[in-house]
């Protein structure tokens, strides 16, 4: 029973990994086999999943605006109105600079992940089951459980701080910030540049683990619960469920209001 239960965990938190295996891509049949994949093997259900729930944002969000009409809005797009100007809220409210990307990218990152973590609304075994059934052995179904796809994000949002903070200060600006914060004296420069280095390279650290660990530690207590007797795990399936509708949007809003923050901060002009 103990084997099973461990096997039971194993498969449901394996990847569908495709990759290269002694000279030959093959998907991997074995968590082992992932492993010995390396570092260019591809997550397909990952990368499957995190497509499809951008799909259904950009194709929802503009069905909204095609057939938007003055009138008493439908229930979709009050919704979206709704999303729309509580991002525009937030990006007023904590974004100092003047750009005509962060709202929409404030947007974006908001929904993309929210949809991603809404998945994990889904009972435990209906997905696997399904990908089972047309011979998919291995379908971790939510992305945001997965590291490569949280530091994907994450990452995305560290190249656009880097690339704002020389747009706006220039790479003499940027360098000069740097290397004389907090303290202003030339011999004082590499302690300032590793301190700032070191906050700079853990904001995607900060982003990406913040994420990936709220959801894959609530994707192994389902997990956990669905090991338990059918009569028990009603019990705590749907209090569990209850709570996770509060964590799933705090974490998308979180990542969002950060990404704001960072970039805030990367348009702020030297001084």
């Amino acid at each position: 029973m103990a084997q099973d239960s461990v096997g039971y965990i194993q498969h449901h938190l394996q990847n569908l990994t495709y990759g290269k295996l002694d000279g030959k891509w093959q998907f991997a049949e074995t968590a082992q086999q992932a492993s010995d994949m390396g570092f260019m093997a591809i997550h397909v259900d990952t990368m499957a999943m995190s497509l499809l729930m951008g799909f259904i944002f950009l194709f929802l969000f503009r069905r909204v605006a095609v057939k938007a009409n003055e009138g008493v809005p439908t229930g979709l797009q009050g919704f979206v109105e709704v999303v729309v100007e509580f991002v525009q809220n937030m990006v007023r409210d904590t974004f100092y600079g003047r750009s005509a990307l962060i709202a929409p990218l404030a947007l974006t990152v908001f929904m993309w992940i929210l949809l991603m973590n809404s998945l994990k609304w889904n009972p435990i075994d209906v997905i696997p089951t399904l990908a089972a059934a047309v011979g998919i052995e291995y379908f971790k179904y939510v992305p945001t459980a997965d590291p490569n796809a949280t530091f994907g994000i994450s990452i995305g949002v560290f190249f656009l701080i880097v690339f704002y903070s020389i747009k706006i200060k220039g790479a003499g600006g940027y360098v000069k910030e740097l290397s004389f914060t907090p303290f202003k004296h030339w011999s004082l420069i590499p302690f300032n540049l590793f301190l700032e280095l070191l906050g700079l390279f853990t904001k995607p650290l900060s982003l990406a683990l913040r994420l990936f660990g709220n959801m894959y530690a609530g994707e192994v207590v389902f997990i956990l619960i669905a090991l338990l007797p059918f009569y028990v795990q009603w019990a705590l399936y749907g209090p569990w469920a209850i709570f996770h509708i509060l964590v799933i949007p705090l974490q998308a809003f979180i990542f969002m209001v950060l990404t704001i923050v960072y970039l805030s901060s990367a348009h702020e002009e030297s001084h």
